[in-house]
């Protein structure tokens, strides 16, 4: 058989399940009314998910990095982590928080991780459903568990990350904080709450309201996919909030791409072109913010 042709409406459909408005059954129904059979559907939505087998660009054993799984105080409770070093260091280090999409710490979540650690960062991937006992195998029952998340709570796990990667032994005390998607959305949040980072990277994320915008400490990174429409809504009044406020921020549209572009484990949202810029551009951003 073809490979079957991906349109931009099945593209969008999924981004509808997969931000909480459409169900399974529902996506399989309109993505079968797309596609034309039930057939060419069952072959069209492994291309639009992530795929947890191409997940990894960096090896978990990576003989440059040392990398384990974590627990650390949160808001009210145990967090739990993924934390990635640079093994060599010779001297102490700038350190991130990697924050998950709306599918939970999962494979592609820690290569990112080991990534941005293999930059020269201590990286920390926190597992913000800790406080419902972490994230499942099962990404349809994480998708459901994030709709169950206390957004205050949230927030002020976010904060205590930033607070733990500050007292690691590696870090040189600066810390900022780089999400997708959800996470780009928490990022955004997390600015307006946290006087203590110093730089934020948001992928695709939901704006914060423009009366939390006075509080943002931080210098900003803003990517957003061209192709984005849900999420491009709010660019205008945020930008301008960040602008009237006198903030330090770029911000970068990337034409002709859809929304998660950077994740590589989706065969139809990604593109190559866009994330390796945006990510050569984060890198930099970086660099020059957390010293």
């Amino acid at each position: 058989m073809d490979k079957p042709q991906i349109t931009q409406a099945m593209i969008d459909a999924y981004d509808e399940y997969t931000h909480l408005t459409l169900d399974r059954r529902s996506f399989m129904d309109k993505l079968t009314k797309l596609a034309g059979s039930a057939s060419a559907a069952a072959l069209i939505a492994p291309m639009l998910a992530a795929n947890k087998a191409s997940a990894e660009m960096i090896a978990a054993n990576d003989d440059r990095l040392k990398a384990q799984d974590v627990t650390y105080p949160g808001s009210s409770g145990e967090m739990k982590g993924y934390l990635v070093e640079p093994k060599d260091a010779s001297s102490k280090l700038g350190a991130v928080v990697v924050i998950h999409e709306n599918r939970g710490l999962n494979p592609h979540i820690r290569d990112v991780a080991r990534r941005m650690a293999l930059e020269g960062f201590i990286a920390l991937a926190p597992d913000f459903l800790s406080p419902q006992g972490g994230t499942p195998e099962n990404e349809d029952q994480a998708r459901d568990m994030f709709g169950k998340l206390d957004a205050a709570t949230t927030v002020a796990n976010a904060e205590a990350s930033v607070k733990y990667l500050k007292t690691l032994p590696l870090s040189n005390g600066n810390v900022g904080a780089i999400g997708f998607c959800w996470g780009g959305g928490l990022v955004n949040n997390l600015a307006t709450k946290s006087p203590e980072l110093k730089a934020a990277v948001a992928y695709y994320g939901a704006q914060p309201k423009a009366e939390e915008v006075p509080n943002i400490k931080a210098a900003l990174m803003l990517h957003y996919a061209g192709l984005d429409e849900r999420i491009n809504a709010g660019i205008d009044a945020y930008k301008k909030a960040l602008q009237d406020n006198g903030k330090d921020v770029q911000v970068f549209v990337y034409d002709g791409v859809n929304h998660a572009f950077n994740n590589d484990t989706s065969a139809a949202r990604y593109d190559k072109k866009a994330a390796d810029l945006a990510w050569s551009r984060t890198v930099e951003f970086l660099k020059k913010n957390l010293g």
